[in-house]
């Protein structure tokens, strides 16, 4: 899953609680394995590890790795590998692209290894399959158009979501008084600290809430989004799309359930999640749902091809 890191948190001064934005665990996915195989592979035969996914996971693993050992000297990597909201200072344009080798949080090791382990392990399961079929050129194309596209649609929700947050922070910074306070810790679900009585009887009162609104704030937008499961979520739905009657036994419980009703359920879950964003909630929901939406338009515009002759 894609994650959203918290990079710089704002302080517990009493004007702000920032356990409202606390990370929650990343839920792998679940295990499958093959009933049925497949047909339509290219020649030379069906290999295990091909030659784009057996890449992707060792680049991953290395990045998560690179990471690690920066963040023991006090470097956090995803403040520059990481995707950035386009205001935010840390936002680079390079950072669409590499987002993508990047997992979970230097200083949180099981949120880490999961995040990396499920989106590495959905990989292999699920893209070795399209890569065998379609060939490494094809599949790579697919992978970053997949990921890309989950990158600007997570951009887009974004932007509209932090519409009225940044209007609010605006009427706030001009007119600094109680009111204005209450609205703003309201309509963001944030605890405060500072009472009416404060305000009635402490004159700092409108300078220390117009600095702690304006640190959270910036923290907000200074949140990094990581992780490759938008160009994931894209593999998987191609898989639902391409063989929809393909039967996956599922290890927990062990029943079969048919590759189509697969997607549909996360396509589903990943909506409902999105449409709902619960508080503390850090996956980017519409980041995933990007990357099936990609995934399906480029098997549509490649469904209207000759696929031999689409290089």
């Amino acid at each position: 899953m894609t994650a959203k890191v918290k990079i710089k948190s704002p302080q517990d001064n009493g004007i702000l609680n920032p356990t409202a934005i606390l990370p929650a665990p990343v839920v792998p996915f679940p295990t499958f394995r093959y009933i049925c195989t497949m047909a339509n592979f290219r020649p030379g035969g069906f290999q295990v590890l091909p030659p784009v996914v057996k890449n992707i996971i060792i680049i991953n693993v290395l990045m998560v790795l690179i990471q690690y050992a920066l963040g023991r000297q006090g470097i956090n990597l995803a403040d520059y590998l990481g995707l950035h909201y386009w205001a935010s200072p840390l936002f680079k344009w390079w950072q669409p692209f590499t987002h993508l080798f990047m997992h979970g949080d230097a200083q949180d090791f099981n949120l880490t290894f999961w995040h990396l382990f499920s989106n590495m392990f959905a990989l292999w399961m699920f893209g070795r399959i399209l890569e065998n079929m379609w060939g490494a050129k094809r599949f790579l194309i697919f992978y970053f158009v997949c990921g890309l596209g989950a990158a600007a649609c997570h951009m887009g929700v974004l932007t509209y979501e932090f519409m009225s947050f940044h209007n609010d922070f605006l009427r706030f910074q001009h007119n600094p008084n109680y009111q204005e306070y209450i609205n703003f810790i309201r309509n963001h679900h944030l605890s405060g600290g500072l009472t009416f009585s404060d305000w009635k009887t402490n004159p700092d009162c409108a300078e220390i809430s117009f600095n702690g609104i304006n640190q959270y704030y910036y923290s907000m937008i200074n949140v990094a989004t990581v992780g490759a499961s938008g160009a994931v979520f894209g593999v998987l739905f191609a898989f639902g799309y391409l063989f929809p009657n393909t039967e996956l036994m599922l290890i927990f419980p062990p029943i079969p359930v048919k590759a189509k009703w697969v997607v549909g359920a996360y396509a589903l879950f990943e909506l409902t999640s999105g449409i709902q964003n619960s508080a503390g909630d850090n996956v980017a929901h519409f980041a995933h749902i990007g990357g099936m939406i990609f995934a399906f338009f480029i098997l549509r515009i490649w469904g209207k091809r000759d696929r031999r002759n689409f290089f």
